[in-house]
């Protein structure tokens, strides 16, 4: 039998709102926590599914960027969580090459299909932080992806998906165990040049000041 705590409450007073303000003035703020968690996790779990649903069928990347954006005020999901859930439907969305050689072709393709919709949940830098820190955990549990890891983050960075900032963040400190040392040495070079063109803007900045 399901029961839910809604069901405690008159029907016109169902709301998470109603019920969450009567656990905290009875002195069970844990409960109303707990409670509006689990109603946070359904809403992501529900956007996730519709997310997948919506790009299997083809939606307009404009359809799907409303959706997303009325969804996130609605049940007030913050854009670094959306930005995850919208990876994790990208990448089911297709049956990956088994071999080593062809999935990084096959993944650039995709990606830089989808680049429009995620570039337009990445306009934080912690969401970006965030992108990365999937992307590096999805190459290093899919073993097959490991030599796609910084060919997938420069697309993203001509695509305007990532910016220079999160991408050096990222490598000085921010990135996560999984297969770092596979990945910074992957990413040596591209950040060194990174660096090189941040350092040329801002000496043409001073030049012109």
């Amino acid at each position: 039998m399901n029961f839910s705590f809604q069901e405690l409450f008159p029907a016109n007073k169902q709301s998470v709102e109603h019920f969450t303000k009567y656990f905290t003035e009875a002195g069970l703020k844990e409960l109303s926590e707990y409670v509006r968690n689990q109603q946070t996790i359904g809403a992501r779990k529900e956007l996730q599914k519709e997310l997948q649903e919506q790009m299997s069928r083809g939606d307009p990347f404009k359809d799907i960027i409303l959706y997303v954006k009325e969804e996130m005020k609605k049940n007030n999901i913050p854009e670094p969580v959306v930005i995850g859930l919208i990876w994790s439907s990208v990448m089911s969305t297709v049956e990956w090459n088994k071999k080593e050689e062809l999935v990084a072709e096959q993944a650039i393709k995709h990606l830089k299909q989808y680049s429009p919709l995620l570039a337009a949940f990445t306009t934080q830098g912690q969401s970006e932080l965030t992108l990365l820190l999937k992307i590096q955990e999805y190459c290093y549990d899919n073993i097959h992806f490991m030599k796609a890891f910084q060919k997938i983050v420069v697309l993203f960075y001509k695509a305007e998906v990532l910016s220079e900032e999160p991408i050096l963040k990222w490598y000085k400190d921010a990135h996560v165990a999984k297969g770092k040392s596979v990945f910074l040495e992957q990413m040596k070079k591209f950040v060194e040049w990174l660096k090189n063109a941040e350092e040329e803007s801002e000496s043409e900045a001073e030049e012109g000041d």
